[in-house]
């Protein structure tokens, strides 16, 4: 893979990374002098490297007495840090002055700002309304929210009373919902009047008011006005005798007062996508999310109290909570509510320009969908503060690193990251000291165990296999919901490599030390007896400019299994032979004629999971007439109809 970009020497000096390294070296006696020296000595010094990160990031804690990592060779079963007691809310909330720690802006045009001083003290009013609700250690809050400042201030109070936060966005179906909060019982639900998406307003106290219908643990609901200054509870039918508005919940004037809590104490319930049953609830702990999420902040994005940090995201995604923790930085988090394309395709950019962002953060859906676009934020806005762009959600395709260093800015790190929901973190990360090569993720995450297996279990370079996870880290979940002794959590991860974490994901580790992700696991077609990942093919497809959007599986055909590939066409293509022909001459100049679909079928529409990802497994399951368990899972179910009983599969 080619270079793209590389750090300048005065970058290197300036890294979070550096210091760090510095700081170990002092302190251990070691000899650091790069990158794959720390990584090579935080795997094989977990304690030491653990310890040293918490100092560094000034995680505040009472450390109590006992080791770093209790049954380190347990996996699961290793606890880390189990004398200590904190509370997450505490080391985000730690600055107290005049700095903005929130700007949010949507798509009317709307901007607010927050201080950490105003922050702090929303907090301390909110937390008072929890506790006079009788919310502490133990109990579920949950939000049904848009990406408000609001959502911040709950999930920061929840933390510090010491109960458990979990949130939906309100794009979520009535039934989604339900599939989430209603195996969690929450005590308090937090939920704006409406939000705004795509040019049109839309109202959030109705399916809330059916949700609550169903939820009888909910003892009382705050409702945010958004889109109107003073909602009318009514609308909450026989709830709204359970409800009050925001601004009335809690006393004012209250001072801030942090719960002491277990390392492992129960910080958040994330949901698995859901899409082949009801969701996982899967729960993480508050020193491993906090400690987990600062060395991705410090030391893989270098984030410093100067920053202005954005991520497009929902309430409803792992990367809401990831952003939340750089509050723990002091630096200012820019909350973005709406369509990134609404009014028009360089909203973002021009937000970008005007808030002075330093790192963006999106998905690799939103970099491939831009670049179909006619806006080129390199000719249109000034970037000059901008330094990184993070990306995640899929593989970012090699055509995506170039359109990044072509389009937005030359001189900036691209930071393709991937992990997940079941580890609210990654495994693989940007490195701000190392180059950039075209498709690859830069290293592996600090202190991450990271290999790849083959399909017997053993360890391979340069070759696609297992991504996996050989020792134990901080942000390994509590466990999951409703599963008293761990079996659906040990059948989730660890029965495929016993004693070793399997994440699904098919990936190899490079010459650079990089990582590729070629898809997910489950997605891996089989023609042949050939592994191959679907994100080699979609590489390849959507780089042509008529093509929006691609989806390939296998479908069971003669004994074997042959390629299907959907495509998504731009308005006004057609799929004629000349374009199959271009699609067929694309993929095989880019992979192997073995990566060749059978079938190539245009749809208008291709399904996808509520966090924006392509489902693979649904519309395999429609193609070989299978029940798609949780239609509520999907954003738009209704594509699925798109793929039933095609007369081009038939033959």
């Amino acid at each position: 893979m080619s270079e793209l970009w590389r750090p300048s020497p005065t970058r290197i000096a300036d890294a979070n990374l550096t210091r760090f390294m510095s700081c170990v070296n002092a302190r251990r006696g070691t000899q650091l002098r790069e990158f794959g020296e720390l990584y090579a000595w935080s795997v094989a010094e977990p304690e030491h490297f653990w310890s040293e990160l918490a100092r560094f990031a000034d995680v505040r804690a009472q450390w109590g007495a006992g080791p770093v990592i209790e049954e380190a060779g347990r996996m699961p079963g290793a606890r880390f840090f189990p004398g200590a007691r904190l509370n997450f809310a505490a080391n985000l909330l730690r600055f107290d002055d005049d700095q903005p720690a929130l700007v949010f802006r949507n798509e009317r045009g709307t901007r607010r700002t927050l201080s950490y001083r105003e922050l702090r003290t929303q907090v301390a009013r909110v937390a008072d309304g929890l506790r006079s609700a009788g919310v502490g250690a133990g109990d579920r809050v949950a939000g049904f929210l848009p990406n408000l400042p609001e959502a911040a201030i709950a999930m920061l109070a929840t933390a510090s009373v010491g109960a458990t936060w979990s949130s939906c966005s309100p794009d979520f179906g009535v039934r989604g919902v339900l599939d989430r909060f209603g195996q969690i019982q929450p005590k308090v639900l937090f939920t704006a009047d409406g939000y705004y998406y795509a040019g049109k307003q839309l109202d959030s106290l109705q399916p809330i008011s059916e949700v609550l219908a169903t939820l009888a643990a909910v003892e009382h609901v705050v409702v945010i006005p958004y889109v109107d200054p003073r909602p009318q509870l009514a609308a909450l039918g026989a709830a709204a005798r359970r409800a009050s508005l925001w601004q009335e919940f809690g006393a004012s004037g209250r001072a801030a007062e942090f719960a002491q809590l277990p390392f492992d104490h129960p910080l958040y319930i994330l949901y698995s996508s859901g899409t082949t049953g009801v969701p996982k609830c899967i729960v993480h702990g508050a020193g491993g999310t906090l400690l987990q999420h600062q060395k991705e902040h410090l030391l893989h994005t270098d984030l410093k109290r100067s920053d202005r940090l954005f991520y497009f995201t929902t309430c409803g995604w792992m990367m809401w909570n990831w952003l939340m923790s750089a509050l723990a930085t002091g630096a200012t988090l820019v909350l973005y509510d709406g369509s990134p394309f609404h009014p028009q395709p360089g909203v973002l950019w021009d937000m970008a320009q005007e808030e002075r962002i330093t790192i963006f953060g999106t998905s690799a859906k939103y970099l491939s969908a831009l670049q179909k676009s006619d806006f080129v934020p390199a000719q249109a806005v000034d970037l000059t503060a901008l330094r990184t762009v993070l990306s995640t959600g899929s593989p970012l395709l090699p055509e995506g690193f170039d359109y990044v260093y072509g389009a937005i800015k030359a001189d900036l790190q691209l930071a393709s990251i991937s992990g997940g929901t079941d580890i609210v973190s990654c495994f693989a990360l940007g490195c701000p000291t190392r180059p950039v090569y075209r498709g690859e993720i830069q290293c592996r995450g600090l202190g991450m165990a990271v290999d790849i297996f083959d399909d017997a279990g053993r360890p391979v370079r340069g070759e696609r296999g297992e991504l996996v996870c050989t020792a134990p880290f901080p942000s390994m979940p509590v466990g999951f919901w409703n599963d008293p002794t761990g079996a659906k959590y040990r059948a989730a991860y660890f029965e495929r490599f016993p004693g070793v974490w399997y994440h699904g994901d098919y990936a190899a580790l490079t010459e650079h030390d990089g990582v590729v992700i070629y898809g997910r696991s489950d997605a891996v077609l089989n023609p042949g007896g050939v592994r191959i990942g679907t994100a080699e093919i979609y590489s390849a497809v959507e780089s042509l400019p008529q093509i929006l959007e691609a989806l390939a599986v296998g479908q069971d055909w003669q004994g074997d299994v042959r390629i299907v590939l959907f495509v998504r066409l731009q308005n006004g293509v057609e799929l004629d032979e000349a374009l199959q022909k271009q699609i067929r001459t694309t993929i095989r100049t880019h992979t192997t004629p073995r990566h060749l679909p059978a079938k190539i079928i245009a749809v208008p529409d291709i399904p996808r999971t509520l966090s924006g990802k392509v489902t693979e497994l649904a519309v395999r399951n429609v193609l070989h007439g299978l029940p798609v368990r949780n239609l509520d899972a999907l954003a738009n179910p209704g594509a699925l109809a798109h793929f039933r009983d095609l007369p081009d599969l038939q033959s």
